[in-house]
């Protein structure tokens, strides 16, 4: 799917570690919540409340969550998910564009 339909767009962003990860929340017509951006190339540190599917449309990163010793890559097209209340460290290769799914 390359586009949502009937949604609700916060229309403010959401601008975390000084602009290297920027994104918009959306509301699903169901009321299931997504948000969708962009993380420009860094190594950030991303704190979960809900647990996360993170879909990378296009860029390449690595992923060490929580416990892990070892990161995985991933690149546009694949997906990742975290559970909640936990965290996980990405280093962002290519800028990611991406789209969080919650729950």
């Amino acid at each position: 799917m390359t586009t949502f339909e009937n949604v609700t767009v916060t229309k403010k962003a959401n601008v975390y570690f000084d602009g290297k990860c920027v994104s918009h929340s959306i509301v699903l017509a169901d009321g299931t919540n997504k948000s969708v951006g962009v993380i420009l190339p860094a190594t950030l540190t991303f704190n979960t409340g809900a647990p996360e599917i993170m879909e990378l449309i296009e860029g390449a990163c690595t992923v060490k969550l929580a416990g892990e010793s070892e990161a995985t890559s991933y690149k546009g097209g694949e997906s990742f998910s975290v559970p909640g209340n936990s965290s996980f460290e990405i280093e962002v290769l290519e800028p990611v564009h991406y789209v969080c799914h919650f729950g």
